[in-house]
């Protein structure tokens, strides 16, 4: 029973740590149901986590599922008193999809896995697991490549996101798109936003502000010219930071139909595909960069400090952790316990 005095957003936990990073010659992929398991068994003086975002992708959903495969994750999610809430498409070339500014063919590599998304994201909505949420997509592009054909690349990617829209409208689906420093065209603040005004389709289109990637927007990594802060700032300087924060936040939060709560250290790496991503930290690390239940009012309240309600969901997100951290149940206490922190802060009832 929860003790909390709002019951919105909801808040979700994220499949996708279990996924990003292990594998190969690291350390192996963690199981769907052991993170249903972590998800469904961790609370906080009464409250629980209401839900889980996936990724689509094998060994957790294969982006192939059957309707049958389906209707056993529905059973499962289920079973554990948890539903579902934004679903991320592999949309990248090594996981079937294409560069959404590459060729013909690779752009609709890139819809063809939107369109599977969709109809997986609609399915569950079916089943009764999925009451909320968005299909995640990017660019599938490296900002270097783009960089090559700045303003022709980014006219092909809104093009391409515009094709995505018609899909996901035909699945009553909402897209969102990361903003992230290792994507070409929404590698910075600046790019992002022109990115969602070419297109243009704020009900099918929105942000997904994920809290440790778009901290990075504001060193400029990848764009130095959109930076708000210079490399060196001194992140005691608060009165400095939220001046930027705010900057950057009242661009992109009219865009915002998906929020992730993360923690950022504003340091950064390259890994594949990810040319200088962000790098994920606990919420307690000491070298982490925000106090998280403070910077996430910047987006879940408007200028006024009125909260939009925009957001039914809030989910964790947090990648590259050892196993020996995701599998330690005290992880996920410490984790559900700051997501409680953001909507004691910034929740309502409903």
């Amino acid at each position: 029973m929860t003790t909390q005095a709002h019951n919105y957003p909801k808040l979700h936990n994220a499949a996708w740590p279990g996924l990003v990073g292990k594998g190969d010659d690291g350390e192996p992929a963690i199981e769907l149901d052991t993170l249903l398991d972590l998800t469904a068994n961790a609370e906080v003086n009464g409250t629980k986590f209401d839900g889980i975002d996936l990724f689509l992708f094998a060994p957790h959903v294969d982006i192939d599922a059957t309707d049958k495969e389906l209707e056993d994750l529905a059973a499962r999610v289920q079973s554990r008193g948890l539903v579902v809430g934004s679903v991320v498409a592999p949309v990248w070339p090594p996981t079937g999809g294409g560069s959404a500014m590459g060729t013909s063919a690779e752009r609709d590599q890139f819809l063809q896995q939107v369109e599977k998304g969709c109809r997986i994201a609609a399915a569950l909505s079916e089943l009764g697991v999925r009451p909320y949420g968005a299909v995640r997509i990017d660019s599938a592009c490296d900002p270097g490549v783009w960089s090559t054909d700045s303003a022709g690349n980014q006219r092909t990617i809104a093009d391409t996101f515009g094709r995505a829209c018609d899909i996901a409208e035909k699945y009553g689906e909402r897209l969102v798109a990361e903003g992230e420093i290792c994507w070409g065209g929404m590698h910075s603040w600046r790019h992002m936003t022109k990115l969602l005004e070419m297109v243009n389709r704020p009900t099918a289109l929105g942000f997904q502000a994920d809290m440790a990637h778009t901290l990075l927007y504001l060193l400029g990594h990848n764009a130095p010219d959109d930076a708000l802060l210079a490399s060196d700032f001194d992140w005691n300087n608060r009165e400095e930071f939220y001046a930027a924060y705010k900057k950057l936040t009242s661009a992109l939060r009219p865009w915002t139909l998906d929020f992730h709560v993360a923690q950022n250290d504003a340091t950064v790496f390259g890994s594949g595909s990810h040319d200088k991503t962000g790098k994920h930290c606990l919420p307690d690390d000491p070298g982490g960069k925000l106090d998280i239940a403070d910077a996430a009012g910047y987006w879940l309240r408007d200028e006024s400090g009125k909260l939009t309600k925009t957001c039914q969901h809030i989910c964790w997100d947090g990648c590259m952790f050892p196993n020996e951290v995701m599998l330690n149940p005290e992880t996920w206490q410490k984790i559900l316990a700051t997501m409680v922190s953001v909507r004691e802060a910034h929740g309502w009832s409903g």
